[in-house]
């Protein structure tokens, strides 16, 4: 546990973008018990964003509703690149608000800078704009979360000096990929000397089943843990993190993660050796780097289920389990949206935090699964 902004905040956050569901709802019931599980242990921080498809609403039923408003830290998100006007994107705030029922935010972030959308967020005034709601007081604290790379994060904090803290993917898999450039944008963000809210530290659950030659490096140190908590424990072992955000989508995943975070032991000197190991098998990997986070989906004309293709994909590409992988794609296509129906529009790739050659690996699958 460390102390930020005058409070202490436990090493684990509750990302509610992955909720559990039933069937195509929000399984409102299991969070609540989640949440349960969660503040009792001692957390207290949950992460929520105005895209993510019914979290907010889940949040106030499953957290505001049924807890007194100090007995958590809420974070949600302003989103311009789903905003077609100025007018439209402050709305998110008070829909946000509204949403949650919350009466103010503890952090809130302007969401998921890219090269080719930051700079909306300076035509729609919306640095300005959180900064007033900060000085009215229903914002204690703001920052911005960030997918691209090191030279535009530095300009950014060089330009805004004043955010307190800031949102990046970090993760052991990602430490040195050139897409994510996980090492080189912590090291800009402690040079700026930003405070830093992770996520994405199990890469959207693709950690939490690495590969066989990692899982048994794992194993063979410690049998009783989970390869998750490798990748979470990695994360929160780094200096300046406020938390790690984990989006749990069931209670066996929560229970797992409060196993080891509720006691919080860094890294030893022996476990960062074995995650090095780790590193360099996976730097030999061939897998589609999907996290499943969906901002692919959202706009795709053909009604592609790109993360459940990719993850399919990833049976046959880092397993070798080509019947899995076939099978996987059966059900990830039932309705519809097969990878063969890409017209390669591009959108997808614009809205990728990941940097994925999406349409290629759309290829791949259709000439792999189909």
């Amino acid at each position: 546990m460390s102390e930020y902004f005058g409070k202490e905040v436990p090493k684990l956050g509750f990302g509610l973008m992955r909720l559990p569901k039933k069937g195509i709802a929000t399984d409102i019931e299991q969070v609540k018990k989640m949440v349960d599980m969660f503040i009792e242990a001692g957390f207290t921080y949950f992460d929520t964003a105005y895209v993510y498809l019914g979290s907010e609403a889940a949040t106030k039923k499953a957290l505001v509703d049924r807890y007194p408003r100090e007995a958590y830290t809420l974070a949600s998100k302003i989103n311009a690149s789903v905003a077609p006007t100025e007018k439209f994107a402050k709305k998110e705030f008070f829909t946000s608000l509204e949403r949650t029922g919350a009466g103010y935010f503890d952090y809130y972030l302007l969401h998921a800078f890219m090269d080719n959308n930051y700079k909306k967020y300076d035509r729609f005034h919306l640095w300005d704009f959180v900064k007033e709601q900060k000085e009215k007081g229903l914002v204690k604290h703001f920052g911005f979360s960030f997918h691209a790379g090191p030279k535009l994060l530095d300009e950014i904090l060089t330009e805004h000096p004043e955010v307190d803290f800031i949102q990046l993917q970090l993760n052991y898999a990602d430490w040195e990929n050139p897409s994510v450039t996980s090492r080189a944008n912590y090291e800009v963000a402690r040079k700026h000397g930003k405070s830093i809210v992770v996520m994405e530290p199990v890469k959207g659950g693709a950690l939490a089943k690495p590969g066989k030659e990692v899982e048994k490096l794992f194993k063979q140190y410690n049998p009783d843990a989970s390869a998750a908590s490798w990748a979470i424990r990695f994360a929160a072992s780094l200096d300046g993190i406020i938390t790690v955000l984990s989006g749990m989508s069931n209670i066996e995943q929560m229970q797992d993660n409060l196993s080891y975070m509720k006691d919080f032991k860094p890294l030893n000197d022996e476990e960062q050796k074995i995650i090095q190991k780790a590193q360099r098998i996976l730097g030999k990997s061939s897998t589609v780097p999907c996290t499943a986070c969906h901002y692919c989906t959202e706009g795709c004309p053909q009604k592609i289920a790109i993360p459940d293709i990719f993850s399919a994909l990833n049976l046959q590409l880092g397993n070798g389990q080509l019947d899995e992988a076939k099978k996987a794609y059966l059900e990830a296509t039932a309705e519809g949206g097969h990878a063969s129906d890409c017209i390669a529009c591009g959108q997808c790739e614009g809205a990728c935090p990941q940097h994925i050659a999406i349409i290629d690996c759309l290829k791949k699958a259709a000439e792999t699964l189909e």
